[in-house]
């Protein structure tokens, strides 16, 4: 699965690294190395460019860095606490499921992160890994999202909310938790995107072994268990002895 991220990373940053234009404005969240359920978050959606009278030109598209809150909120709940549980979605099942199969086929995005964190099954009291990049790019996870307005407020600014997709984990990652985010190569990012591509179920497959195999893992401290800690020593490694004793 995915509960807990680091994305520190300034939206200016994102769009040079996504090709995408920034559009967060004064949204933009802090640097977050335990960025958790319902905080805000940065996502990558490419979509037709629309006019004033709200027409999209089907000619262009337009990527874009947002800002979301992490949980998603399809447009049908009642109210927006459904979110808190609704932070994954599994690719398996993602394109038949009520609440999930519109949004992989309307609404896809990238969540960008510095890496995410993963916490061993058989240990106890379990520890925790941090997955990122070798050479400090970002990561992108396959995600979906969704807007949701207020019946009781129909004017008010709409919440705009997103799942992470998980799948099957890879190779090494395996030995740590059974799923892990579906990561996808920057070469799939533009057909993941593309808001004319409907069917994405090649890309709903777990991550090749070539890319997991860029991937680094390593013990981090058990301090980043509480999500009131937020500090970028969360990511730092620690020795052995502190990740069995507990760090």
């Amino acid at each position: 699965m995915c509960g807990r991220y680091a994305s520190s990373k300034a939206p200016s940053e994102l769009a040079a690294e996504f090709d995408a234009r920034d559009e967060t404005g004064s949204r933009a969240p802090e640097p977050d190395y335990n960025v958790a359920p319902t905080k805000p978050v940065f996502g990558i959606v490419q979509r037709h460019p629309r006019d004033a009278e709200g027409t999209p030109d089907p000619d262009r598209s337009e990527r874009t860095v947002r800002v979301m809150r992490w949980g998603l909120v399809p447009k049908w709940a009642k109210d927006p606490s459904v979110g808190s549980r609704m932070i994954n979605a599994r690719s398996e099942t993602v394109a038949t499921k009520p609440a999930f199969r519109g949004a992989v086929r309307y609404y896809r995005c990238l969540l960008p992160a510095d890496g995410w964190y993963e916490w061993k099954r058989d240990s106890s009291p379990k520890q925790p890994y941090y997955v990122t990049n070798p050479d400090d790019s970002s990561l992108g996870m396959a995600g979906i999202w969704a807007t949701w307005r207020d019946p009781a407020e129909p004017e008010a600014e709409p919440l705009v909310s997103c799942a992470v997709l998980t799948t099957e984990a890879v190779g090494e990652l395996a030995e740590v938790h059974e799923r892990m985010p579906l990561v996808l190569a920057p070469r799939d990012w533009a057909e993941w995107l593309d808001p004319d591509n409907q069917d994405v179920t090649d890309l709903l497959v777990p991550p090749s072994g070539e890319l997991v195999e860029r991937l680094r893992m390593r013990p981090v401290s058990r301090a980043v268990n509480s999500v009131a800690n937020n500090s970028p020593g969360l990511t730092e490694p620690v020795s052995e002895k502190d990740a069995l004793f507990g760090s």
